[in-house]
């Protein structure tokens, strides 16, 4: 694909709670910085008022099969059996045509699979609270959870913990407001850096 690279883009990764969604609506708020949120394509249903091709590319398993036989993926994975999730390589020509860097709000392994797929062009962001003791608050006071589902949420997230070392850059979550202060100066620099895919 590095023939087709025609703009940058920023890739934001983190275990669940770590705050990496809010940090990503605060950056896509933030004037003179120039973003646009790639829409992923999922095969999952939309939930409450989601809408196709503003929250998700709603697709069928097969309408999904299909756009990975077509190599219309940038990158793609079966997260849980017949779940799909992955990057249409439309919504970067879309979004680069428009003249926007590249935001992306990705789970840990669609975020290596982008810097992988994206080269120099792309800096992935891990977000990480201070430490696993304040994740697990942190999902604890959603009240969303089971402790069964906990537990499995906060396995993952340890094994997505090691994984920070793939990563460009580690972004610490230990207050929100400096930490999207932070992201604001990261992205600002990435955009004016001269690295970029002729």
């Amino acid at each position: 694909m590095p023939s087709e690279l025609k703009g940058k883009a920023i890739v934001f990764s983190a275990p669940s709670g770590a705050g990496k969604t809010t940090i990503v609506r605060h950056l896509l708020e933030h004037s003179g910085l120039s973003l646009g949120f790639s829409v992923s394509a999922t095969t999952r249903n939309p939930r409450g008022t989601e809408q196709n091709g503003i929250d998700y590319h709603f697709k069928s398993i097969e309408g999904f099969q299909a756009c990975i036989a077509r190599e219309e993926l940038v990158e793609w994975e079966e997260v849980y059996p017949g779940k799909y999730y992955g990057t249409l390589k439309s919504e970067l020509e879309r979004l680069w045509q428009a003249g926007k860097t590249v935001l992306f709000d990705v789970d840990v392994v669609g975020g290596m699979a982008l810097r992988k797929a994206l080269g120099p062009v792309a800096l992935s962001v891990f977000v990480q609270p201070p430490n696993m003791k304040v994740l697990q608050s942190r999902l604890e006071r959603r009240g969303t959870e089971s402790p069964e589902r906990l537990n499995e949420r906060m396995e993952k997230a340890s094994w997505e913990w090691e994984q920070s070392v793939h990563f460009d850059k580690i972004l610490i979550n230990d207050d929100l407001q400096m930490a999207c202060d932070e992201a604001v100066e990261i992205v600002k620099t990435h955009v004016n850096s001269t690295t970029l895919a002729d």
